[in-house]
C-alpha cells in the first residue's frame, strides 16, 4: 500500500540511515524512556551505534525522547503545555512554583559535571533545595528543569547542563517536521504524536507527501518503537483484530514485525534466540534475525510460537 510505504520511508525502515545525525533529521526523534528499545529502534533504521551531538529530554507528550541538539527549538511549542500539564503532580509532592523557580539556578551550580540523580539531590541538598530522595519529587524537578532548557539526561541516565538551544519553534514548524517524519498522516495523528491540545492545531498547512513503492520490506521492532506511536489511528498499520497482541496498554508495544508497513507478527527474546508469534504466513526474517543477532550478540536461532 503506498501510504504505509511512504510512512517506512518517512521513518527510514526501507531508506536506512547510515548516521545519529541523518537518522535524525529524518524522524526528528526517537522515544527514549528505555535506552535498550531506542537502541533497537536505531538499528531497526540502519543506525547501530547512537554517536554525535544529541540530547535525551523530555519533548512530546512529556516523555523522553532523543533529538539532534539542533531540534530543541521543539521545547518552543511543547515545553509550556508539558509545564502546566504536570503542574498538579509537582504541587502534590511538594515541588511548588517557588521552589522550583529557585531550582533551576541551583541545578546550573550543582551540576558542574554529569551526575545520577542521587548525587543531584545531594548536591541540591547542600545548597538548599530538598527533595526526599525517595520520592518522585526529584524525577519531577529534573523533567521541569529539562523543559525550560536547564538540563538533559544522558543515554546512561546521568544528568548534564545543556548548553545553548536553538531560539523556540512553532508549532507551524513541529507540524512540517512531524509530517516529513511521519506522512502521510492527519493532524489528529500530530496531536496525539505531540501531546498539543487541539487548540493549538489550528489552520495547519496542507503538505503534499511524495508516492512511494512498497520494497518488501522487514523489520523486527521493540518497544516503544516511534512506527506505531507515530499516529492516533493505528488501523492502517495494525489489523484491530490482533490489536491487543501489539498494544498490551500503558503505552507499551510488545516487539512486532512490519512487513511492507503492516504488523504481521510479534516477537521476545528467548535463551538461544527470537521467539516469532505470527498472525498468519511466516514472515521471511532470515536478514532481520542475523542483524539482530549481530546487534545484540546473541545466538540466532528462531523458534516460532
Amino acid at each position: 500500500m503506498t501510504v504505509l510505504a511512504q510512512r517506512m520511508r518517512a521513518q527510514r525502515l526501507s531508506e536506512q540511515a547510515t548516521t545519529t545525525g541523518e537518522l535524525l533529521d529524518s524522524v526528528l526523534a526517537l522515544q527514549a524512556q528505555d535506552v535498550n528499545a531506542l537502541r533497537l529502534a536505531a538499528r531497526a533504521r540502519g543506525v547501530h551505534d547512537l554517536t554525535g551531538d544529541v540530547v535525551r529530554t523530555w519533548a512530546m507528550r512529556g516523555t523522553l525522547h532523543l533529538l539532534r541538539s539542533d531540534d530543541l527549538w521543539v521545547l518552543g511549542p511543547l515545553s509550556p503545555v508539558n509545564v502546566q500539564r504536570g503542574k498538579r503532580r509537582r504541587e502534590e509532592l511538594g515541588l511548588t512554583d517557588d521552589l522550583c523557580a529557585r531550582a533551576l539556578p541551583a541545578l546550573r551550580e550543582v551540576l558542574t559535571d554529569p551526575l545520577p540523580r542521587r548525587d543531584v539531590v545531594t548536591r541540591l541538598t547542600e545548597v538548599g533545595i530538598a527533595l526526599d530522595p525517595k520520592s518522585q519529587a526529584p524525577a519531577h524537578l529534573m523533567a521541569y528543569a529539562a523543559a525550560n532548557g536547564v538540563l538533559y539526561r544522558t543515554l546512561d541516565d546521568r544528568y548534564a547542563l545543556l548548553a545553548d538551544i536553538p531560539e523556540p519553534g512553532t508549532v507551524e514548524q513541529l507540524w512540517r517536521r512531524y509530517r516529513r517524519a511521519y506522512g502521510p498522516a492527519t493532524v489528529a495523528d500530530f496531536a496525539a504524536w505531540s501531546g498539543l491540545p487541539k487548540g493549538l492545531l489550528r489552520d495547519l498547512p496542507e503538505i503534499e507527501d511524495e508516492p512511494a513503492t512498497p520494497a518488501g520490506t522487514t523489520r523486527m521492532l521493540g518497544h516503544f518503537d516511534t512506527y506505531l506511536l507515530g499516529y492516533k489511528d493505528r488501523g492502517l498499520a495494525l489489523d484491530p483484530a490482533h490489536a491487543r497482541r501489539v498494544q498490551t496498554g500503558g503505552g507499551i508495544l510488545t516487539p512486532h514485525v512490519v512487513v511492507d508497513g503492516r504488523v504481521v507478527a510479534t516477537w521476545r527474546r528467548t535463551g538461544t534466540g527470537f521467539e516469532v508469534n505470527p498472525f498468519g504466513p511466516r514472515p521471511d526474517l532470515d536478514r532481520e534475525i542475523a542483524d539482530l543477532s549481530r546487534f545484540l550478540g546473541v545466538d540466532g536461532a528462531l523458534t516460532w510460537a
